[in-house]
């Protein structure tokens, strides 16, 4: 009797094995399906974006805008270009709108002037370039591209930078073509506060805008931009998230591609992109599960607001982010398509 109960018990075992092995079975199948061949994500900033204070006709204006952009990066890859090309075509028309804290557009620095920052990364190798404090760039994405293209560094900054870009036959602009009406009244609102505190720091509407974007080509390699005119009123050189690689730009095609937007301070010190791709990589999480831990239960409780854009290989596209908004859109290969601003 005693013989016939192990018996039965070792059967029962072996039957819960077979199940426990075909479920997970079931779920790496699930795992590794294909969503779309080709996909684009990209993003115009998050902040404090609500609707009750945006007129139907500016937000025409910012959703035509990222249509277009994303439409453009999306025409590349369906003809067979590279994430590469797709990302510097989506990047390069938001960096020449006046809607977006990034080239023609961007925010003042505390002087009155405009410094740009942009990064990219290369998920097929790894490979990064960035650009940090630039004035006088036009495309400042394009020169983070041709740092990692044609230098042997990851990073330049400010006239050393603007040198490297002459010496790639990049002509130098004026600092005035950034200039806009509606961004010299965010600055003087910001001085005007930092007259009456010392202690006052930028509020979400002069800290964040930066613009976006990461693709997935045919060839199943991911890339990441992301550039940016910086936070209002800043000083002293100040460098956000946006031109440092593993806090506001990262790609790799063993777990995903992100470009970040957000407080940028909190986002380097806690090396957000990275972190998200690295949990994808290293605890097999879904770009959701990843995502919305770093956003939501990392940032969020020390303060840090903003949001990401992530890609992986297989076309899954999540744009997380735990402010009121989050200009953002998205198209992939299987037919789904989004442009969005607010929660």
């Amino acid at each position: 009797m005693k013989a016939l109960t192990i018996i039965k018990t070792k059967l029962i075992t072996s039957i819960a094995l077979v199940f426990a092995l075909t479920a997970c079975s079931d779920n790496a199948s699930t795992d590794n399906t294909v969503k779309a061949e080709f996909a684009i994500a990209i993003h115009g900033g998050a902040g404090t974006i609500l609707k009750s204070k945006m007129t139907d006709e500016v937000e025409a204006q910012y959703k035509e805008k990222l249509q277009e952009a994303r439409d453009a990066g999306y025409l590349v890859l369906e003809n067979g270009g590279t994430s590469q090309t797709a990302v510097l075509a989506a990047i390069q028309i938001m960096e020449t709108s006046p809607l977006f804290n990034s080239g023609v557009g961007a925010v003042y620095t505390y002087e009155g002037e405009h410094e740009l920052d942009a990064s990219v990364m290369d998920g097929s190798n790894r490979q990064a370039g960035a650009v940090a404090g630039v004035k006088t760039v036009k495309s400042p994405i394009e020169l983070a591209i041709a740092v990692m293209e044609k230098s042997e560094h990851v990073m330049l900054s400010g006239k050393g930078a603007e040198a490297f870009a002459v010496s790639q036959g990049m002509t130098p602009v004026s600092n005035k073509m950034f200039d806009t009406e509606r961004r010299l009244e965010s600055l003087k609102r910001a001085k005007a506060k930092m007259q009456v505190s010392k202690n006052w720091s930028a509020s979400e509407d002069f800290r964040f805008g930066t613009v976006g974007a990461v693709a997935l080509d045919k060839n199943g390699n991911l890339f990441a931009g992301t550039s940016t005119g910086g936070m209002t009123a800043k000083r002293w050189g100040r460098v956000g998230d946006s031109p440092i690689i593993g806090a506001g730009t990262f790609a790799d095609n063993t777990s995903c591609a992100v470009s970040a937007t957000g407080h940028g301070e909190y986002f380097i010190r806690y090396n957000v992109a990275s972190d998200i791709c690295a949990r994808v990589e290293y605890q097999n999480k879904s770009i959701v599960e990843a995502g919305d831990e770093v956003i939501h239960d990392v940032l969020l409780p020390v303060g840090g607001t903003g949001g990401v854009i992530i890609l992986d290989t297989k076309g899954n596209i999540h744009m997380p982010f735990n402010t009121t908004g989050m200009y953002r859109a998205s198209k992939s290969s299987n037919g789904d398509e989004s442009v969005e601003i607010f929660k």
